[in-house]
């Protein structure tokens, strides 16, 4: 971040929530240190942080850290429980049969593709709530609530229902998203220019977080604003393929 002062959402004594810019990694990578990871830079302007979740580097949004281990084990206590409430925007292919759903699958490593998971029937109980949120001629912008928190877990749900994100070249169609596929005959390319594409990664946004803070009790609930090429997609989409 060029500031991270800017991109905090919250802070007081125990706890810190940040807003991860999609991209950077929340914690270290193992075999690369150096990568962007908001715990390293956070930590260097905070002092010690106790990591609570995390957010796969492609995913933007809301990331809570721990300033105590107090706080940390209370927080850590929450997510055990399923009392966290995480609140997600997801833009995916296509128009949904129904406008709200759960998705009830179970979800484990494929161990076909290393770091990648998928749907199996001896993985672990994973539950997502959807509901719609705006309809546009191909695609959906999706509000997911996870009651679980496995990894992928939103990814993998919604891919296994026919509604893969928008970009995902994990679980998904394509690898990026071009204007010219919604814009059709109406796109217009300069002589010469290589068209570049409106979105690099997966539309997946984590918007607010609600919980008990660990040390006051107080149930608080934090919004994170879209970013601004999420924005962008949905501004191009709402112009270009609304269905109103």
């Amino acid at each position: 971040m060029k500031n991270q002062i800017d991109e905090i959402l919250y802070q007081d004594d125990a706890i810190i929530a940040v807003n991860k810019p999609a991209g950077w990694l929340s914690i270290p990578d193992r075999y690369d240190p150096e990568k962007a990871n908001l715990y390293t830079t956070l930590k260097s302007e905070f002092g010690e942080l106790y990591t609570v979740h995390r957010l796969d580097r492609d995913t933007s949004g809301i990331l809570l850290f721990a300033r105590t281990s107090e706080a940390h084990r209370q927080l850590q206590f929450q997510f055990e429980n399923r009392s966290i409430e995480k609140t997600y925007l997801a833009l995916v292919d296509g128009q949904l049969a129904e406008p709200t759903g759960t998705i009830n699958y179970s979800v484990g490593p494929n161990p076909g593709k290393l770091g990648t998971m998928r749907v199996i029937a001896r993985g672990k109980p994973s539950i997502t709530h959807f509901e719609t949120l705006e309809v546009f001629k191909s695609a959906t912008l999706l509000r997911c609530k996870p009651e679980t928190g496995r990894t992928h877990q939103i990814r993998v749900h919604l891919a296994e229902i026919g509604h893969p994100l928008l970009v995902d070249p994990i679980y998904g169609h394509r690898s990026e998203f071009f204007l010219s596929s919604i814009k059709l005959r109406k796109f217009r390319q300069g002589k010469n220019q290589e068209e570049r594409p409106l979105l690099y990664r997966t539309p997946l946004h984590a918007a607010n977080l609600a919980f008990q803070h660990p040390i006051t009790n107080e149930r608080m609930s934090i919004d994170c604003p879209i970013p601004k090429d999420f924005r962008a997609v949905l501004n191009q989409y709402s112009k270009w393929a609304s269905v109103k």
